[in-house]
């Protein structure tokens, strides 16, 4: 008996050949292949090659050739139908057990493919067509789709009154063709009626490629209809299995390792139309653990970008604590918030391909950032409310079925309610007491320019302080040739102040040849120059206030440091990356 070749092209659309032979053989990414060595023959040096895009593996040392099924065959010494029934399992697949029931099901499928088939290509040609639906037309005008957006997308059209049903019924029976979801049954007319009448319908396609439900779209703004709906739950149709235009954007996964999920069909249809086909939609419900699951197969990284609204918050919210379960060491899952009113559709189209993708990587934030973040806005600073804080975190993170990631995402949380605790923010209100000093009796100052940050007018005062003072640090440079600075112009003139301190000779402002506008920026906007006109100079205090502000400086670095570790933390929760970490900010509390 013959599997149905339906059911193996699903199996090998499911799995990439890499994900199946990583469970044998330790492969390295090079250009558009992996290699390996060979599992044929003991070798030291790589001679097995795999590629995704052609979906076959080759050894050169052995002249071994073939698809994912020949792999199991020959490594774990199964026959074809066992190797089908273990890659199956792999790619979430129900087994093909060639019973009366299978062989039933398959000829319905066959039905249902084909009933869509006819729905989908029927409606799209009417809407490229035919001239007379202008109300259609202009809506998809009014939304900047071309007839590029609506042939890739196979978008189409159910006019008012439409015929369809009186046309297929000579070719199915009435059972199969309500059973499919398009039609229903209308008691009170007694009459057949197509379920996306006056819609626009996006199909939704398998991973295949061919179309198992439809979305629909209102085009008028009528109150008492629903503005998007999706074809009812079938035999063959599963809302939280089912992910929209994953068949296409899945074809991407051997260039980009990450793909944006949003909630609507205009939102994928947008962000292709500019530039951006790494995008699925949810089919606007809740995101599920297949969901996930599926997109892990392809992509190691999901960004979830939802509205930049309340709803689209919340939606986020659930999104995120039904996700973190399925978090894997290899993978990442991050949330983009979008301005507020905005939908990735609006935000990519007036903003353009590359502002959006500049944005995502300047704004995402990684999922247990965001959990984390989410409740920390709900904790009040008591006791009470701090322990409610910490249970709710341990109960989501128990929910992680990766025991290594369950590990360290307890530990992110645990360190973040750390540095919440009474006793540290009462080290932390001490160290920031002279800081506070400085910015009150400067505020005119600092409003003056919002261009200049707060590391830029630290380094102002530290070059202050020393062009006023070069004698001293000329004698003393030991005390700040060691200082950290950050911005580049500063490090320039730093650079060269203590160049020409080592020249031994004795030097003035003139010899530095600073830039007249440079130095009169730093004379202007230095806030130290206020506290330096209030106290009576001498070498001691002078050297205080050299000593304050290479904290301040020494501290800014340090959490940089700490900042660039918890990005990297995130991506790859290593133990390594976790111990620095923690070093670096049990350092930020001893200063």
């Amino acid at each position: 008996m013959k599997y149905p070749k339906e059911y193996l092209d699903e199996i090998k659309t499911r799995l990439k050949v890499s994900n199946v032979v990583s469970k044998v053989v330790a492969l390295k990414k090079r250009g558009k292949e992996f290699v390996g060595l060979s599992p044929f023959k003991n070798e030291k040096t790589p001679s097995f090659t795999v590629n995704d895009e052609k979906e076959f593996y080759h050894c050169f040392a052995t002249s071994e050739h073939g698809n994912i099924f020949d792999f199991v065959m020959k490594t774990q010494n199964l026959r074809f139908g066992e190797a089908v029934k273990y890659l199956a399992n792999i790619a979430g697949m129900q087994p093909y057990l060639f019973t009366k029931q299978d062989e039933e099901r398959e000829k319905k499928w066959k039905e249902y493919l084909s009933i869509y088939s006819k729905y989908v290509d029927y409606y799209h040609n009417k809407l490229l067509k035919n001239e007379k639906l202008t109300n259609a037309r202009a809506y998809l005008k009014n939304r900047s789709l071309t007839k590029d957006e609506v042939k890739k997308f196979k978008i189409g059209f159910v006019d008012k009154n439409p015929s369809f049903f009186d046309m297929i019924k000579k070719e199915f029976s009435e059972k199969t063709l309500f059973e499919s979801g398009l039609f229903y049954f209308d008691e009170k007319k007694k009459t057949c009626v197509e379920r996306f009448k006056g819609r626009l319908i996006f199909p939704i396609n398998n991973i295949s490629g061919q179309p198992i439900a439809l979305g629909g779209r209102i085009i008028e703004n009528l109150d008492y209809l629903a503005k998007y709906i999706n074809s009812p739950e079938t035999n063959f149709f599963k809302k939280g299995s089912s992910l929209y235009n994953l068949d296409q954007a899945r074809k991407l996964s051997n260039k980009l390792n990450h793909i944006f999920l949003v909630e609507g069909y205009m939102d994928v249809v947008g962000l292709s139309k500019n530039g951006v086909e790494n995008v699925v939609a949810n089919l606007g419900t809740s995101l599920t653990d297949k969901q996930i699951l599926t997109l892990n197969q392809f992509f190691d990284d999901i960004i979830i970008c939802f509205d930049g609204d309340e709803s689209g918050y919340k939606a986020a919210l659930r999104a995120a604590e039904n996700s973190l379960k399925e978090l894997k060491p290899e993978k990442q899952i991050s949330f983009l918030f979008l301005p507020d009113k905005e939908d990735p559709d609006s935000f990519v189209n007036k903003k353009g391909k590359n502002y959006f993708l500049d944005f995502t990587e300047k704004n995402k934030l990684p999922i247990h950032q965001f959990i984390f973040s989410h409740y920390k806005k709900l904790t009040e600073n008591n006791p009470s409310s701090m322990a409610i804080f910490e249970k709710k975190l341990r109960s989501i993170t128990n929910t992680i079925k990766d025991n290594f990631i369950k590990k360290y995402v307890l530990e992110f949380f645990l360190e973040k309610i750390a540095e919440l605790t009474p006793h540290f923010n009462q080290n932390k209100s001490k160290f920031f007491v002279r800081k506070t000093k400085s910015l009150d009796s400067t505020k005119k100052i600092f409003s003056e320019s919002q261009a200049i940050t707060g590391v830029e007018l630290k380094e102002f005062s530290l070059l202050y302080l020393i062009l006023n003072n070069l004698s001293l640090f000329q004698e003393n440079i030991h005390l700040i040739e060691n200082i950290k600075i950050f911005t580049e112009i500063n490090k320039q003139i730093f650079g060269s102040i203590i160049s020409k301190f080592k020249s031994d000779n004795q030097i003035s402002i003139e010899d530095l040849n600073l830039d007249k506008q440079l130095l009169d920026k730093i004379n202007k906007f230095a806030p130290i120059k206020h506290i330096i006109k209030n106290k009576p100079k001498n070498d001691n205090q002078v050297i205080e206030l050299l000593d304050d502000i290479s904290k301040d400086l020494f501290n800014h670095g340090l959490e940089l440091r700490i900042q660039e570790l918890e990005s990297k933390f995130s991506k790859d929760m290593s133990e390594t990356t976790f111990n620095k970490l923690k070093e670096l900010k049990n350092e930020r509390k001893s200063n």
